[in-house]
């Protein structure tokens, strides 16, 4: 990655421009036994039409807060580096009533504390290949009919300023800035990941620091990849060696 970038929307644009056939995030549910593997270029694009929902449908500005009530998947790490782009604030598990915007999950838990944002609200079905729901949740927008039709590149109307917030997780807030320097600092020396290349596979949560830095920003800092697993206590016996050995994964994180 360059040493230029400031934003993990920048470690986003630096992954693409240097390699963007290769995998960056690999999604396993062993609740639902599903599978997906998404490149760099793949990912940008899914960040790409996200930014642009939020910028030009959900008319959010740069310090507007969006409060992300989902869980690691594949899906939220595509809205962090959504609302990176576009420069507002990622609030993971956020008070839905102090946000601008609310994305929420499926579970009823969710979608009842996401109804105490009186600004507009996203639902995710979270299901394989990013499907709908089969009913739309009341006073909520469906995700997977609305990303669709969003361009596939995307500009900020207003350049995004690397010192200003632009995460708030588990309490505390960091800058754009903060989030790279720490990502990068943390790669090796707390997730052991020694470079382009490294391959970790995390079954944390996103409600975290450490969870969040093992499932996306970590392995994107350092020009690796996450393979990010979801209902892991789920998995059978030697379900994760196995993954482990055909995935590649040179480091893990559970």
């Amino acid at each position: 990655m360059n040493a230029t970038d400031r934003t993990p929307a920048d470690l986003l644009t630096s992954a693409l421009a240097a390699d963007p056939g290769r995998p960056l995030v690999t999604f396993y549910d062993d609740a639902t036994g599903e599978r997906v593997e998404l490149s760099v270029a793949t990912f940008a694009n899914w960040v790409a039409k996200t930014a642009n929902l939020l910028q030009d449908e959900l008319s959010v500005e740069p310090g507007d807060r969006v409060a992300l009530l989902l869980p690691a998947h594949w899906q939220t790490a595509v809205w962090l580096l959504a609302c990176s782009s576009v420069g507002v604030v990622a609030d993971m598990a956020g008070d839905a009533a102090a946000a601008d915007v609310v994305v929420s999950g499926p579970d009823p838990e969710s979608l009842q504390a996401a109804r105490a944002c009186s600004g507009p609200r996203i639902a995710l079905a979270l299901r394989p290949l990013g499907g709908r729901f089969p009913q739309v949740p009341e006073g909520f927008a469906d995700y997977a009919a609305e990303v669709p039709g969003q361009g596939d590149r995307f500009v900020a109307y207003a350049p995004v300023d690397p010192e200003a917030p632009a995460l708030i997780v588990a309490g505390r807030e960091f800058s754009g800035a903060e989030v790279v320097e720490r990502a990068r600092a943390e790669a090796a020396s707390e997730l052991g990941l020694t470079g382009p290349g490294a391959r970790i596979l995390s079954g944390l949560p996103y409600d975290t620091w450490e969870g969040l830095n093992a499932g996306l920003y970590g392995p994107l800092a350092v020009g690796g990849s996450v393979v990010l697993c979801r209902h892991l206590e789920a998995a059978g016996d030697g379900v994760v060696d196995q993954r482990i050995e055909a995935e590649r994964v040179s480091v893990t994180a559970r």
